[in-house]
């Protein structure tokens, strides 16, 4: 079991990793002289803030300046922005007519979640434990609307954007897929989904099954007199237990992969994918990249450059 659970702490990693990179890295990259090294050591503090948090991943200041106007917000900061503080992402896209439905709909199902909770307690009447968790269900679905609603209304740093494709993803999966237009990747990821659903259902209820056979088994007093052992219990028992993990562990990593696929589909449209399949040879200049280690300037060589179009 403890093994189990360390594979599942290092898929969640993984997966935070990758859609962290995905939704809060810039979009610039950084280029070089072939054999030329770049490292974050090369940049100063308070030069290229936006290169530097390219490097970094995830910035506090890079989330204030946002919120703040005062350089792009990502889809990744929208998104936490909007979780921590409800509304303040339509504020940054100068919604406001949308607060009242958002700060409206969260308060009145929270009330009205409270007020049929107390009902419920006073008489015990099983429709005021109904409404109540439908009035919560409301205050949910409203509160993760407005975090889908928040990032879908920024300004597309590129069409399509890798961050908000990662974001839609994780919001819903194939929501991004979606957005993209790879709607064939939706059924796989739903497909995906549900099968993980039923299995995890499925060895819960072997589960609570043998469960219960175990605890009349092993009570003398009971009366059980079942064809299944204890013995038999306890393995039945065991094994489904570690089947139902498995199937947890199963669904967290569809989950994952559907925001990953969303985020790097989203950056291969604008891959070349023509069926222009050439190659051209042409004299050239070739110039020295360092003379520094040559004892006097040396000329330009002459050479063959090769094109490959593909």
């Amino acid at each position: 079991m403890r093994k189990l659970w360390s594979i599942l702490a290092l898929l969640l990693i993984a997966s935070m990793q990758a859609f962290g990179q995905g939704i809060f890295r810039q979009n610039g990259s950084m280029t070089g002289v072939p054999g030329e090294n770049v490292t974050t050591s090369d940049y100063k503090e308070g030069e290229n803030d936006t290169e530097a948090d390219t490097l970094q991943g995830f910035s506090f200041k890079h989330l204030t300046r946002g919120l703040h106007h005062k350089e792009p917000l990502r889809p990744g900061y929208a998104l936490l922005g909007s979780a921590i503080m409800p509304g303040r992402i339509q504020i940054y896209n100068k919604d406001y007519w949308k607060l009242p439905v958002v700060y409206g709909g969260i308060g009145a199902g929270i009330a009205g979640g409270l007020m049929f909770n107390e009902k419920y307690h006073q008489t015990g009447d099983s429709r005021y434990a109904t409404y109540r968790t439908l009035c919560y269900a409301g205050a949910a679905m409203v509160y993760w609307g407005q975090m889908l609603d928040g990032v879908a209304g920024l300004s597309d740093s590129r069409t399509p954007d890798p961050g908000k494709a990662a974001v839609f993803s994780a919001l819903l999966p194939g929501l991004g897929q979606a957005y993209i237009g790879d709607w064939w990747h939706i059924p796989i990821w739903w497909g995906g989904l549900g099968v993980c659903a039923y299995t995890f259902h499925l060895n819960s209820m072997q589960y609570k099954r043998y469960k219960y056979i175990f605890m009349l088994a092993s009570d003398k007093d009971s009366g059980y007199t079942g064809h299944i052992n204890l013995t038999q219990a306890t393995t039945y028992k065991d094994l489904y237990h570690r089947y139902r993990d498995y199937s947890v562990v199963a669904t967290i990593l569809v989950y994952a992969l559907n925001i990953i696929d969303a985020n790097v589909f989203a950056y291969m449209k604008d891959f070349n994918v023509s069926d222009d399949l050439s190659f051209n040879l042409e004299p050239a200049l070739i110039d020295n990249l360092d003379n520094q280690w040559l004892p006097q300037p040396s000329p330009p060589s002459f050479g063959l450059n090769m094109t490959f179009n593909f």
